[in-house]
């Protein structure tokens, strides 16, 4: 039996594989298991692999580097890479609200770390490390630990804090969520109001009683407002036809507009009369309206249409159909002529059979060609997001140059590349099961990795010393800021529970939190709303722990 210990415990790359396979298994098996309904998922393998690494397993240090460091890098570029699509646009709707609330929840939660330091004597080359790992931030650990050497101060106690602050600051923040939800969530905020399909384009119908546009063309008439809208259905005389943008509007003609719901109330000022029926639900089927055009989902499936933008296609010219909308990640777009579309993008389609069937045989239509992920473009995106990364950024006023780090560069490229890769002819389209399968990868090596790395010192720490205080501050570090700032999210500013789990997680960098958010809210909101307050509550993180570092120990 003694190969058996040769291969558990000899350094080998056979026998880090196994290490790590094992912790994996083992941690993900303990994520099924329900306790009091409540189950902590993937999180489970951060905590077999403490145990792991108090039992005695160890690998090749530079092994657990590279797979802790891919599987963090891989994790987080999938993660900008499924929601870059719809950044930009969740940005302009809701992202600066976003971006307030979790720099409210940094800001807050320093601030209560800085008091919780002065009251408990705790010096602030250990607080930055209980920082860093209530808030499961470890590029805000080697910033403060750069810093912390150029003052020349050992940056051990750091580290040990942050080792022993970490889990709690995993559990914490899932914790946080479970007290939300279960009481002061209300039933209207759990309704997505940032990812459902009706996101961003709004459908209404208008009568024409306006003069002004009596005997007017469609594109004379969008010259006369600065609101962004498509003609649908046009109805004349019991009659309905697709209208073209040289239609000519008669009066009492009804008109189906899609645009956005903020430019509602120009568009009624503009057309005459808005009609109140809400086209907007679930229940309405198109199909019915009429039965002379039909609607239906068209997708892109050639590869040759990446990156092209709508109007240079001429569909409605060739073909005599209207595409209303853009379904993208979640999200629906106004189909403007200069959007450009992706692999993946889901038309809708208006018009008769016949004409519907062509534009089908023009973009594909074929969900089987899209099943294989674009493997290059996910490596090539790696290697732009690790340097820039590992660019130095000159703050004024530190002296340590500050970095996007591990984490920080890989979810802005992969947020860049999501968005702006096709306009560059780059297939960035995997379907959602291949998204998630290498994002469980990475935050599975991740997690296995960081516990294994710790749990060999972790009771020892918590047993002697200031370890059980250590883990009381940062589990306050932890949970009071997610739970004021959730409240106050939610309520000022009316965010959904599932933006709001996300925001937090993001203002939190925890993307283990952001799991269990994913699986307890429908829909992609809490992974947009983390993605976009992720990069600059890491960012200011990473700057803030050197600010700690500068200001009290200098």
């Amino acid at each position: 039996m003694e190969w058996i210990q040769d291969i558990l415990f000899n350094h080998s790359a056979i026998q880090a594989v196994i290490i790590i396979s094992m912790i994996i298994a083992l941690g993900l098996a303990l994520g099924k298991l329900h306790f009091w309904g409540i189950s902590l998922g993937v999180t489970w393998v951060f905590f077999a692999g403490i145990f792991a690494g108090y039992l005695g397993f160890s690998i090749d240090s530079e092994m657990l580097v590279f797979a802790e460091s891919f599987g963090l890098a891989l994790f987080i570029y999938e993660l900008g890479l499924k929601v870059g699509p719809g950044f930009f646009n969740s940005f302009k709707k809701g992202g600066i609200i976003y971006n307030l609330w979790g720099l409210a929840a940094v800001l807050f939660g320093t601030g209560i770390a800085v008091l919780l330091s002065c009251l408990f004597g705790v010096s602030m080359a250990d607080m930055v490390g209980i920082i860093s790992g209530a808030t499961t931030n470890t590029p805000a650990l080697g910033a403060a630990q750069q810093a912390l050497k150029q003052l020349g101060i050992s940056s051990s106690g750091a580290a040990l804090s942050c080792a022993v602050t970490y889990p709690l600051g995993v559990i914490g923040v899932i914790l946080a969520i479970i007290v939300m939800r279960r009481t002061f969530v209300r039933p209207s905020d759990l309704v997505n109001r940032s990812a459902d399909d009706e996101d961003v384009t709004y459908i209404a119908t208008f009568q024409v009683k306006n003069p002004a546009i009596y005997g007017k063309n469609i594109q004379e008439i969008a010259n006369l407002s600065t609101a962004k809208f498509i003609v649908s259905r046009l109805w004349r005389n019991g009659q309905v036809s697709i209208p073209a943008s040289d239609t000519i509007i008669e009066a009492e003609d009804r008109l189906m507009a899609i645009t956005e719901e903020n430019n509602i109330h120009s568009l009624e000022i503009l057309f005459g009369k808005l009609e109140s029926r809400d086209w907007n639900t679930g229940e309405v089927d198109w199909n019915k309206i009429d039965s002379n055009l039909i609607s239906r989902h068209l997708i892109i499936s050639k590869p040759e249409l990446n990156g092209k933008k709508l109007g240079s296609l001429k569909l409605r010219n060739s073909y005599g159909i209207n595409i209303t909308r853009v379904l993208r990640s979640g999200v629906n777009l106004l189909a403007k002529p200069g959007l450009v579309l992706q692999l993946g993008d889901r038309l809708t389609v208006v018009g008769k059979e016949s004409q519907i069937q062509e534009v089908e045989k023009l973009v594909g239509n074929r969900l089987l060609k899209l099943k294989d992920p674009n493997l290059a473009a996910i490596f090539i995106g790696l290697v732009l997001g690790l340097l820039l990364g590992s660019v130095p950024l000159f703050v004024p006023g530190i002296s340590v140059p500050v970095k996007l780090g591990l984490a920080g560069g890989p979810i802005i490229m992969g947020i860049l590349i999501g968005r702006f890769g096709p306009q560059f002819r780059i297939v960035t389209y995997t379907t959602r099961s291949a998204n998630l399968m290498l994002r469980g990868i990475g935050l599975s090596l991740f997690l296995a990795c960081l516990g294994l790395d710790s749990g060999k010192h972790f009771i020892d720490t918590i047993m002697n010393g200031d370890g059980l205080l250590w883990i009381g501050l940062g589990f306050i570090i932890t949970v009071v800021p997610v739970l004021i700032i959730g409240w106050l999210a939610m309520r000022v500013s009316r965010l959904d529970f599932g933006s709001a789990c996300g925001m937090l997680c993001g203002a939190m960098a925890n993307p283990m939190a952001l799991t269990y958010a994913n699986d307890i809210v429908e829909g992609d909101s809490p992974s947009v709303s983390y993605a976009t307050v992720y990069p600059v509550a890491m960012f200011s993180r990473v700057i803030i722990s050197q600010i700690l570092v500068l200001c009290f120990l200098q």
